[in-house]
């Protein structure tokens, strides 16, 4: 497996660690109702709530980017490369978006974009 491929599975496990993050502790949490719990929710917990949605739909474009780069038999070193580009700007927007860093987050997510747009461009 290459690593890419890696990123794939980690960038599909990551939304768990927001939602973790988002559940941390627990005060009050109903699992009955999880969605209304966090729907009512402020601060870090909110935040980590959004960073998880927007982990979530970051998903079809980053994996469909490695699947066609790895298809079309681009450079493997260059596939690994934009794909640990992406993790890492993505762990980044995770922290800045729970740190509540607005400017920053929002800079590692284009930073995340790119390494997406470039990936497409290796075909």
């Amino acid at each position: 497996m290459t690593i890419a491929y890696y990123c794939v599975l980690f960038m599909g496990l990551l939304p768990i660690v927001a939602a973790g993050i988002a559940k941390k502790g627990f005060d009050g949490y109903d699992n009955g109702a999880p969605r209304e719990w966090l729907a009512k929710q402020t601060g870090f917990r909110a935040r980590a709530n959004a960073a998880q949605a927007n982990l979530f739909e970051s998903l079809p474009l980053f994996f469909a980017a490695v699947i066609i780069a790895s298809i079309a038999h681009a450079p493997q070193d260059r596939i690994d490369l934009l794909a640990m580009g992406f993790v890492l700007a993505r762990i980044a927007y995770l922290i800045c978006y729970v740190a509540n860093w607005p400017t920053t987050r929002t800079t590692v997510w284009f930073f995340g974009i790119i390494c997406v747009v470039a990936l497409f461009f290796q075909i």
